[in-house]
């Protein structure tokens, strides 16, 4: 059965030394998330981007670490993002990394969605529990 965890997040993003062979097309972001609501938890991670001559354009993957309390269980897993921009239309997804999940988290699968409105970040997880009542 399939539950839904949602609630908002805070991230920070912060560039980190720029491409070896000096392409600016491609960046590296650290991430720094803090999660509230179903989802209690700290997560960090790394991101890669790129992008485009055409404005509006660009693509980025990321895996994340998340840590803390999922409708009271506690554990870790990993968020894999996937994501790109065709001029300023948005595709995304999130999936959590097979078998990432560990103590109380064990087992997870899911797949999270973000909608950011006025600035504010929310989330919304759609997840299983092997093993779960």
């Amino acid at each position: 059965m399939t539950t839904r965890a949602n609630g908002t997040f805070e991230v920070k993003l912060t560039p980190q030394a720029a491409d070896p062979a000096g392409d600016p097309a491609l960046g590296r972001m650290s991430i720094d998330k803090q999660y509230r609501g179903d989802l209690e938890a700290a997560s960090r991670g790394e991101m890669l981007t790129a992008a485009t001559a055409v404005k509006g354009s660009a693509g980025y993957v990321a895996l994340e670490r998340v840590s803390g309390r999922l409708h009271g269980r506690s554990g870790a897993f990993i968020l894999q993002h996937s994501g790109t921009m065709t001029r300023s239309a948005p595709q995304l997804t999130i999936t959590v990394v097979p078998d990432s999940g560990t103590g109380e988290l064990a087992g997870l699968a899911g797949t999270m969605a973000i909608r950011i409105e006025n600035g504010a970040h929310f989330y919304e997880f759609a997840y299983t529990l092997a093993g779960a009542p």
